[in-house]
């Protein structure tokens, strides 16, 4: 029975029709009628007006639309009139109200005949269902609705249960695990199919919301679930196949491992899917997308199975060649011109994706030898779907496989470049793919080593009578010219550019719009070589941007004005003469002329700017009033965000690019990513203009600071904002001490305001990566501003700040480490773990350097608050964690060399670490303990010198380490002779045996890799010439070298090297040695280098 009156069931079927009225006008005032009229004013008469229409109306559509107005109407947010908290509309009805309507809700589900109304229903059901779980609140009437449902005769009712269960798993979170056990096993052996997947999806949702530890004991459930597939296989029904293995996909993601014992079966059964073509494309991509995701998060176990990488190489071979069906000759991919077109759902894309995944979570020792036991049959094959797939496969594999391939490449191009003059134009445009794909993932090598074979190859195909073969050949040719250095490029640059000056009268436009990329990369690479085509192309340049063109010339004209800014860039403002500021004008006209929203132009306008004020430097200032409002504009945006109530709005936006959608509560956010890419690049190029024209740029960043940089470090919806704006604000503090000085009162009312929001950040900031940005943003700003910049109120806040992210940190590392004994011997971590640790890493990297930046800038004064973190760093010298191990030995070296003899006070807790730390086995920490020795030596005083005196025997040591000058081990080696240097050279009284130190320490040099050690240590070597040492006079010859050695590497520069010249000088005329005999042992290049010094 109806618990309303006739009248308000009469006036709410009027407004349900009117809300699905086809007449917008009549629409939008239902809507207006809905929101003012019911939600407002009687929203419990509304959501239980909309649950007995769900019960009492005959049509089934109005039912369908009641259950879906009410879930969207219960979701609204609104203030609880109670305690004024804003919550879920539902939650905001006083009990007597919410309890009538769930009951007449809960009686709708049971009733209700039409699957797809009961799904509505199921739906509105569980968004209450989720209301109540995350409020904490009680529903004890739901689950026991479930579970009959789950048992009900109808399979509907046991469909309809799952599905809830599904869609908010918290409802049985709670519940004994038998219980929870035995209604998902009734549901995976349940005679209907419909409602076994529905279990599964079920199944997959419960599970990924239980925390890790619960999971084990579901594990037993999985032989039940993998044997729902077989019968649905056989059935050909490939849409329940999909379904079934999306939800496999989901628990392979949580937890790989639960399927070991049954993997092998696993792999079988999904390689017979992937093979058979009757099921479709979509079940066979999601067979390979599950065997993939098992790569993606338990590589072990798939490198340990018999068969998996075998039938994967194979079947993902097989789908790649599964490529231009129905186009054999390739007549219409050739006469296509969007070469944009999404091809992701493909089965040949599938196919490659999947082997660039395999390859980069198996390795090449696993992928190599099943993928090259096919290609050179491939390449050899005389169907054209075989060689373009071997190609496409090489592309894929290359960066996974690089520690292999990078030493067989010679046999790799002898795969690749016979491609190149393939009959076939789309096997020619897969070997361009593949050279541009090993240019990149095999960068440097395969410039220095291969440009002989590479670019003679790939230049003629520059000629192919097929527009898109030449285009992807220039488009190869950008991967490998922007890696290449321009010594390399140099001799080819008259036939590439005569080459790509012919693509540009190509009477196809995207043709030519590479040809000016890749024109626009080798000028970049080039420099100043390219000075002598700049006659040449500029021209030519110039005739495109200023002819009048139509729409469809925009992105034409934008590639012309990058490639004539990048040509600016390479030969420089005297090279161009009156052109750069004719460049300048014809770019103001362009940005002028720009009236539609979606012109590329604009955006390429921007970067164009950049580049022009870098290559005029303060010349460019007439030109900041035009360029910077567009940019401000653009780097001030606000973030599009928009709630979206329902599936069709959500479906809307998806079609729409640029646009990132975020699950929150049972909504969807949708956020407008295209808006903050450009916000975020336009903050990339303030910072530019800030770098470049410094003191000029003040009228700008009074403005920029207030509304941009400082409000961006929390612009929470999108990370590389607040990375942009952390770069932009010490630029903009730097250019304002250049205008009004280092002491300004203009520049301390700026610090003032700027100082408070960059401490504050270093409190919310959420990404771990990001809040090392905010740390460097931090240290660089001291930096900017000097000495005793900071109160005593910004340490304290900055340590309050700092005592938080390392409580945080620690609980990560807490975490890791259960997690880690938790993985099975071989396990590898997965990506995310590895990612994490970098994170961190960065993290406590960028934190030391902002210690370092204020023990160097305040002093002794940053002591009293500095030493609230003592209990940390005692914790982290002794732990497991090297990392933990250097970050506090950084720190106290730190104190040593900025608070000199005061630092003896924190000694009981600095001594030991380094003692420890000279011993230690990882490089980096002996690195920093030895470092701290000879700053402690050196800054210390008297304190020290008992101390720094008897670690001599240690410092030794670290240099007598068998791999002592490996890459790893040399700066910690040559760190010890210079602190060796210190000690002997400032605390000389408290060493015995002097004489002995001296002739011992000149065998630890040369000091060729670090330039922080070597003027200590060869300052102190130019002392002992003057005092001419015996030890030195008597091994003159070595010790001449050793200053040989130094300049060569580049290690003593300038003052430092001139005085240790003259000291080397010295030494040949005292010990009457033969320099040029000396000499005469090194290599050429060498002699060159040292010849320049003694002239």
């Amino acid at each position: 029975m109806s618990l309303l009156a006739p009248e308000v069931h009469a006036a709410l079927g009027q407004l349900l029709k009117g809300l699905q009225a086809a007449d917008n006008v009549e629409r939008t005032q239902a809507e207006e009628q809905l929101n003012s009229e019911w939600v407002a004013n009687r929203p419990e008469i509304l959501l239980m007006g909309l649950s007995e229409q769900i019960q009492g109306q005959e049509d089934p559509s109005t039912r369908s639309f009641s259950a879906v107005l009410f879930r969207r109407i219960a979701t609204r947010a609104r203030k609880d009139p109670t305690s004024g908290q804003t919550k879920d509309l539902f939650l905001t009805l006083i009990p007597p109200e919410r309890n009538a309507i769930r009951a007449k809700l809960l009686h709708c589900l049971a009733t209700e005949t039409l699957p797809y109304v009961r799904n509505k229903i199921g739906d509105a059901v569980a968004e209450i269902a989720r209301q109540y779980t995350e409020e904490g609140e009680p529903w004890p009437e739901l689950l026991g609705a479930l579970f009959t449902a789950s048992q009900s005769g109808d399979p509907g009712q046991r469909e309809s249960a799952f599905r809830i269960f599904a869609t908010t798993p918290g409802i049985i979170e709670k519940q004994h695990e038998d219980t929870v056990i035995a209604a998902f096993t009734r549901g995976f052996k349940d005679d209907d199919v419909s409602v076994r997947i529905a279990a599964m999806e079920a199944f997959a949702s419960f599970f990924r919301s239980i925390n890790k530890k619960s999971q084990p004991k579901y594990y037993a459930l999985i032989p039940e679930i993998l044997n729902i597939l077989p019968p649905i296989k056989e059935a050909g029904d490939a849409e329940q196949l999909t379904k079934a293995l999306i939800s496999l996909i989901e628990l392979a993601e949580v937890a790989p491992k639960m399927f070991k014992p049954l993997f092998n079966n696993l792999v079988m059964f999904s390689v017979s899917v992937i093979q058979d073509k009757d099921l479709g494309d979509q079940a066979r991509q999601n067979a390979l997308e599950l065997m993939a995701t098992f790569a993606d998060y338990n590589p072990q176990m798939c490198r340990k199975d018999p068969t998996y990488t075998n039938d994967m190489v194979t079947q993902c071979l097989s789908l790649m060649t599964d490529v231009g069906i129905d186009d054999d000759d390739a007549e219409e991919w050739n006469a296509s011109e969007d070469l944009d077109i999404d091809e992701s759902d493909m089965n040949h894309v599938a196919g490659e994706q999947c082997m660039d995944r395999l390859a980069n979570k198996l390795g090449g020792q696993a992928i190599l030898p099943p993928t090259f036991n096919w290609l050179p049959r491939m390449m050899t094959s005389s169907a054209w779907r075989d060689r373009h797939a071997a190609l496409m496969a090489i592309s894929a594999i290359s960066e996974g496989c690089r520690d292999l391939m990078i030493g067989e490449l010679d046999k790799v191009l002898d795969l690749v470049l016979p491609a190149l003059r393939d009959p076939h134009p789309r096997v020619r445009w897969a070997g361009c793919n593949a050279l541009g794909q090993m240019s990149t993932d095999f960068a440097g090598t395969m410039q220095e080593k291969y440009h002989q074979v590479v670019l003679p190859n790939i230049i003629p195909v520059l000629e192919s009578a097929e527009p898109r073969v030449q285009a992807h050949a220039a488009a190869a040719l950008v991967n490998f010219c922007e890696e290449a250095e321009k010594t390399v490029l140099e001799p080819y640059l008259d036939q590439l550019l005569s080459h790509l000056l012919l693509l540009l009268q190509s009477p196809k436009r995207f043709v030519q719009e590479q040809a000016l990329s890749t024109i626009a990369t080798v000028a970049d690479s080039a420099e100043a070589a390219f000075s002598r085509y700049y006659d040449t192309l500029m021209p030519l340049l110039f005739n495109v941007l200023r002819e009048e063109q139509s729409k469809e010339y925009r992105l034409l004209r934008a590639k012309a004005m990058e490639c004539a800014t990048l040509i600016a860039l390479a030969v420089g403002k005297e090279r161009m003469g009156q052109d750069a500021i004719a460049l300048v004008n014809v770019l103001g006209t362009v940005q002028q002329n720009i009236t539609d929203a979606d012109d590329p132009q604009a955006s390429y306008l921007l970067h164009c700017w950049g580049r022009m004020c870098r290559v005029l430097g303060q010349d460019f200032l007439p030109y900041l009033p035009a360029v910077i409002p567009p940019l401000t504009e653009l780097a001030g945006a606000k973030a599009d965000i928009q709630l979206l109530d329902d599936e069709e709005q959500v479906a809307q936006v998806e079609q729409e690019d640029g646009w990132e959608l975020v699950p929150l509560k049972g909504k969807v956010i949708g956020i407008k990513t295209s808006t903050l890419d450009d916000k975020h690049m336009a903050i990339e190029l303030i910072v530019i203009y800030a770098q470049v024209l410094e003191a000029a740029f003040e009228p700008y960043v009074n403005d920029i600071m207030d509304k941009i940089a400082l409000p961006g470090l929390a612009f929470f919806f999108h990370d590389p904002v607040r990375v942009a704006s952390a770069k932009c604000v010490p630029q903009l503090l730097n250019a304002y001490k250049k205008a009004h000085g280092p002491q300004s009162t203009q520049l301390g009312q700026l610090w003032e305001r700027t100082v408070e929001r960059v401490l504050e950040v270093l409190s919310t900031e959420p990404a771990i990566d990001t809040l090392a940005e905010m740390y460097q943003c931090f240290y660089e700003c001291v930096e900017v501003i000097g000495k005793n910049c900071l109160t005593s109120t910004h340490m304290r806040t900055f340590v309050d700040s700092a005592k938080s992210v390392l409580e945080d940190y620690q609980e990560r590392v807490k975490t890791r480490l259960e997690e880690q004994a938790e993985t099975e011997d071989g396990e590898e971590q997965s990506e995310e773990t590895l990612f994490a640790i970098e994170d961190d890493q960065n993290l406590l990297s960028d934190m030391n350097k902002a210690f370092h930046t204020i023990f160097k800038n305040q002093g002794t004064t940053f002591l009293p608050h500095w030493e609230l973190l003592l209990n940390y760093y005692n914790m982290a010298v002794v732990n497991a964690d090297p990392t933990q191990r250097q970050w506090a030995i950084c720190i106290f070296d730190d104190v040593l060399e900025f608070c000199g003899p005061q630092s003896w006070n924190y000694s009981p807790h600095i001594i030991q670490p380094l003692v420890d730390g000279m011993r230690d086995d990882v490089p980096a920490n002996r690195q920093a303990a030895v470092y701290g020795v000879g700053v402690a030596a050196h800054k210390g005083g008297e304190a020290w010198s008992n101390f720094v005196s008897a670690s001599l025997p240690m410092l030794f040591q670290v240099t007598q380490r068998p791999n002592a000058r490996d890459d790893d081990d040399v700066f910690a080696t040559e760190n010890a002779c210079a602190s060796i240097a210190k000690v002997l050279h400032y605390n000389s009284s408290k060493v015995g045996n002097v004489q002995e130190i001296v002739a011992a320490w000149i065998e630890t040099l040369p000091v060729t890799n670090d330039e922080e050690a070597a003027p200590y240590a060869y300052s102190f070597l130019a002392q002992l010439i003057d005092q001419q040492n015996p030890a030195v006079m008597s091994q003159a010859a070595k010790c001449f070298t050793f200053i040989v050695q130094a300049l060569e590497a580049e290690t003593l520069q300038g003052q430092t090297a001139s005085r240790i010249v003259g000291a080397a000088k010295q030494l040949v005329t005292i010990a009457g040695l033969d320099a040029n005999q000396l000499l005469a042992n090194l290599p050429p290049e060498t002699q060159q280098t040292v010849r320049a010094f003694f002239g």
